[in-house]
């Protein structure tokens, strides 16, 4: 649980926070050091809404009405819905279509068209909320740097009695918090443990179906306020009760070892032995002829590995993972404003959520790293970009390592233009 080291610039958020904590708690009924021990990636948690620290449930992230409000008036176009019936999705072109003057692009939701498909048994699937609600984006940042994994969010509506999807694996880990209704999950063992994407259920649809007539490893009904998580590759169906049902799941889209090996393979071409070219006339398909190639290839490749370079590797998971976690969001017209007001005795803080490292260069210059580019300075500036960046607010005239205030407005008005800091 990396939100508890302290910020430093090694990939860590830039201010250590007490959010992503809360936001963990709200999610598991048991301590982070517990969870991480017994659950994470292991074996389902229940968690009820009476252990829980907010007993209210959910509905302060997604409630019924902001569903309703995001599938009326917000202009939702594909693929932010989905809708699902009988296990099937439902072609887009049945519930989508023009808005209106202005506005006439084919894949905009159509609400009477919604109307019709939830009428009659459908489950509405809102997808990508950590980038279209307010407070979703809040909670996915902060569970985002709580857990150090990428998120997604959907929200799942099924109308009483019914049932979206028949029974299934994620290829990521899920929290389930059941924001409003009751709905019955019944969870069966993986038939492949840890899936990768590549690795979707489809391809062992009948294991899974197999598997799922057999005793349930949990039957449960979830009422307002409990949450779920579920590893990936647990089997899960779920089915609205006496009335209709609303719930959030979180995506947690965890790097994997296999990951380390993607990266590994990939420096690898580095290795000339490992570039060589087949002898020439090799039958490709014939056992015999491939053995003494294969013994070779893979002498290579384990001599190359026993020097592989971790910093290497490290550098490619992060232009993997970085990206998959944005930071805040900023409001660009009022960082416009805050950068043409701009004086010694502003006040500015690190953008919430914000990944960077910092490395010198040669040259006298040091990079700044962030999840989408780099930021080269002088040198000299490597003690004000760390004041601004591990500090709540910092006054601009009151950066360190900068010979005056002209030097110190410069390096504000950079990392204000580069959406590194905000007004405080």
């Amino acid at each position: 649980m990396t939100h508890l080291d302290p910020p430093g610039g090694h990939g860590r958020p830039a201010v250590a926070s007490a959010e992503p904590a809360a936001a963990l708690a709200r999610c598991v009924s048991v301590e982070p050091a517990k969870f991480a021990a017994a659950h994470w990636g292991r074996t389902p948690l229940l968690s009820r809404a009476d252990e829980l620290p907010n007993p209210a449930g959910f509905t302060d992230l997604l409630s019924p009405a902001d569903a309703d409000e995001l599938l009326s008036r917000r202009g939702l176009r594909t693929p932010f819905l989905r809708i699902a019936k009988d296990g099937d999705l439902v072609a887009a072109g049945r519930w989508t279509g023009g808005g209106g003057a202005g506005a006439e692009i084919g894949d905009q939701v159509l609400d009477e068209r919604v109307l019709e498909q939830y009428a009659g048994g459908a489950t509405l699937v809102l997808q990508g909320l950590h980038r279209l609600w307010p407070a979703l984006i809040d909670f996915t940042r902060d569970l985002s740097l709580a857990l150090a994994q990428p998120l997604q969010v959907n929200a799942y509506l099924t109308p009483p009695g019914n049932q979206g999807f028949a029974t299934h694996y994620d290829t990521h880990d899920v929290f389930v918090l059941q924001v409003d209704g009751r709905k019955h999950w019944r969870i069966h063992p993986p038939v492949l443990p840890d899936p990768l994407e590549r690795q979707p259920w489809g391809g062992r649809a009948d294991e899974v179906a197999a598997t799922a007539q057999g005793p349930a490893a949990l039957d449960v009904v979830l009422a307002p306020g409990d949450a779920l998580y579920l590893p990936r590759g647990w089997l899960h169906s779920a089915q609205a009760q006496e009335s209709s049902s609303l719930h959030l799941t979180v995506g947690v889209r965890a790097l994997t070892r296999y990951a380390l090996v993607e990266e590994l393979l990939a420096l690898a071409a580095e290795d000339p032995r490992l570039r060589a070219s087949l002898p020439f006339g090799t039958d490709v398909a014939d056992p015999d002829a491939i053995e003494p190639e294969l013994t070779e290839t893979v002498e290579a490749l384990r001599a190359w590995l026993l020097r592989a370079d971790p910093a290497a590797v490290a550098g490619r998971l992060r232009q993997r993972a970085w990206p998959a976690s944005r930071p805040a969001p900023i409001r660009p017209l009022a960082q416009a404003a805050a950068l043409a007001a701009l004086d010694a005795d502003a006040r500015l803080s690190p953008r919430a959520g914000l990944r960077w490292q910092l490395v010198p260069q040669d040259g006298d210059r040091v990079a700044l790293r962030l999840f989408d580019r780099t930021i080269t300075l002088p040198t000299q500036c490597e003690p004000a970009v760390r004041a601004l960046l591990t500090g709540a607010a910092t006054r601009v005239g009151d950066l360190p390592g900068l010979p005056d205030d002209d030097d110190r407005l410069v390096l504000a008005r950079r990392l204000l233009r580069e959406a590194v800091v905000v007004p405080a």
